[in-house]
């Protein structure tokens, strides 16, 4: 039937799987992706929302990139916002509502005119392996397709069991059946697996709720779009979402049902999300608390099902109804499925290098939640990785690797395989050292001229991103060589309440005082003529409002990135044998072992490697 070998194949189509397949094929990889159903390819499984506090700077870098995330988001959304905006740069994120069916529509045509990629629908059941390497797949159907390399994105599918109070069935989503066979072979050939758990709320019907009860919220003004080409643009209408809050009434009647809870009975022995508990957790956890934020989201443009943000549950379908309807404006709520927890297999994201591909077996990468992660952003970003490296691979490339200070990607990734982990990884501007440097508003500058040297995004992306940094930087240019008299900026200084100036000075260093924004100085005539006369949009005048206002920080956090860098340069030959290093903690040798770090910076963030250890690695290694 498959009459020819690939390069790539992807198992599973969901964020992951889609983006790997994607960058693989446009990079030149023959490539076939395999999923259990070519229906719901790209489906939204949770909330329909792209972006968010971390996630959305996520979603710009995989646009920066050549992924096709942030092109989906733009042409699927229903509501923009920018969060974070009354804090600094850093933390600004955006967030998009989606369409949840246009979003999974538009994904699958985009997929199906990308040259190179090939389509099946079957259920993996296992890999082909020939001594350390992968070579194919074998279908449930028992049909074989050699390969050269394979990307496994199987989400929660691996073993997949779902819970509805006292209830539970085989499943990787509502409606769909679990995935079997990889796990056994796997763990059959060395790999550590584990239990994850995750969850959903119920999806009601919008006809049956009563918004006028409840909190408008609004999109932005003006709102924004996530991708940096030019094939979308921003919304011109939108959908609000809607807030309400449970009670202690809604409380009482969810703890009814603790008895029947799977998380509570012990029937659901693994860990969920700590940062987006249920409600049943959250009403334990913080039992002072006597009301929840619930948001009510519109699933898209034209369908009456909403999606209730807040109140994922796994407690049986009665009392989930019984305790939504003592909700304000949920008092006459019809539901369209019950919330549900799901626990699945996932791999212990050590056992892969920075590059997501497997130490044990050759040519097989892991994307995804099967890596322990939690977010359709942070699953696409590692698809996107992982496709491009496996492409890389086949072509006898170097491999591609981004570091902490250069994408939260990077961070990610680093975070996965240097300390792995036990509960659902989710991504937060915290986690990033170098979150100033780590914008959502530059992931252009910092990744097209990657994208574009590895043969994923067009040189047409490339000239744009060159011509915007051109214009923001002789825009912050004329700042500092503009001079400014007091006469013109001081009624502007005075209604601001800030000092006075006496004589002229720079532009740059007016405009660089915190309480002194764009606004005010485009007041200067000078200053909006170069605008005009320049034809700067949006975009370029707010980047270059960045680089002014927060120079000082950006160079800080620049110099101790260049710091840090010289320990990546300072590799680890690979197989290097710890055990010789007798003045090294046992913790030490033991955690390095494991990892096997390729460089001295990874190394110094393992868990239980000490400063004090590191240097006497560096006296071994002759450094």
């Amino acid at each position: 039937m498959f009459d020819r070998e690939y390069d790539v194949i992807v198992v599973g189509a969901g964020h992951a799987g889609s983006e790997a397949a994607a960058a693989a094929a446009n990079m030149g990889s023959s490539t076939l992706l395999i999923t259990m159903n070519l229906q719901n390819i790209a489906q939204m499984s949770c909330n329909p929302a792209m972006g968010g506090i971390a996630k959305g700077q996520i979603v710009r870098e995989i646009d920066a990139l050549g992924g096709y995330s942030g092109i989906v988001s733009d042409t699927s959304a229903i509501q923009f916002k920018m969060l974070n905006k009354s804090k600094g740069p850093a933390m600004w994120s955006p967030r998009v509502q989606s369409d949840r069916m246009r979003f999974a529509e538009d994904w699958r045509l985009m997929l199906e005119q990308t040259p190179n990629l090939d389509f099946y629908q079957d259920m993996v059941s296992g890999l082909i392996i020939e001594g350390d390497r992968v070579v194919g797949v074998k279908t449930s159907l028992g049909i074989e397709v050699r390969c050269k390399s394979v990307v496994l994105t199987n989400g929660t599918f691996l073993n997949g069991l779902i819970h509805i109070g006292d209830k539970n069935f085989g499943g990787g989503r509502a409606g769909e059946r679990a995935a079997t066979g990889i796990t056994e072979q796997l763990v059959d050939l060395g790999f550590t697996s584990g239990r994850m758990k995750t969850g959903t709320p119920p999806r009601v019907d919008g006809r049956s709720l009563d918004y006028s009860k409840m909190i408008e919220q609004p999109g932005d003004e003006q709102p924004e779009k996530f991708s940096y080409s030019d094939v979308t643009k921003p919304l011109i209408k939108q959908r609000s979402c809607y807030m309400t809050y449970t009670s202690t009434l809604v409380h009482d009647l969810l703890r009814e049902g603790f008895d029947r809870s799977p998380m509570f009975n012990g029937r659901i022995k693994s860990l969920g999300p700590r940062y987006c508990p249920s409600i049943e957790d959250k009403i334990n956890r913080f039992a002072d608390k006597d009301r929840h934020q619930l948001f009510i989201e519109p699933e898209g443009w034209n369908t009456c099902e909403v999606y209730v943000n807040g109140f994922s549950t796994s407690l049986p379908e009665d009392v989930q109804f019984k305790a939504l309807r003592s909700v304000v404006g949920f008092e006459n709520v019809k539901f369209f499925r019950p919330g549900y927890a799901i626990e699945y297999d996932y791999f212990p994201p050590t056992q892969l290098k920075h590059t997501l591909e497997t130490k044990l077996i050759n040519g097989l990468y892991f994307a995804g939640q099967i890596n322990g992660t939690t977010g359709y952003e942070e699953a696409a970003s590692q698809g996107l990785m992982a496709g491009i490296n496996a492409s890389l691979k086949v072509q006898e490339k170097d491999e591609f690797i981004l570091k902490r200070s250069e994408a939260y990607i990077g961070v990610l990734i680093d975070d996965l395989i240097t300390k792995g982990t036990e509960e659902p990884y989710r991504m937060f501007t915290s986690r990033a050292e170098y979150r100033t440097l780590l914008r959502q508003d530059n992931a252009d500058f910092r990744l097209t001229p990657k994208g574009y040297a590895i043969g994923l995004a067009t040189e047409k992306r490339l000239k744009r991103m060159e011509e915007k940094q051109t214009k923001a930087d002789e825009f912050v240019q004329f700042f500092k060589d503009t001079s400014v008299k007091p006469e013109v900026v001081n009624p502007i200084l005075e209604s601001k309440e800030s000092a006075l100036v006496n004589q002229s000075g720079k532009l740059f260093k007016i405009f660089a005082r915190p309480n002194i924004d764009m606004s005010d100085v485009r007041q200067i005539e000078e200053i909006e003529n170069f605008i005009v006369e320049h034809d700067l949009d949006r975009e370029i005048i707010e980047q270059a409002e960045i680089q002014v206002k927060y120079s000082g920080y950006i160079e800080k956090e620049k110099n101790n990135a260049d710091k840090l860098s010289r320990l990546e340069d300072i590799k680890i030959p690979a197989n290097y044998d710890y055990s010789k290093i007798k003045s090294m903690s046992f913790e030490a040798r033991e955690k390095l072992k494991k990892i096997q770090p390729t460089t001295i910076s990874q190394a110094s963030r393992i868990s239980g490697v000490s400063p004090n250890d590191i240097s006497v690695l560096l006296v071994y290694m002759g450094r």
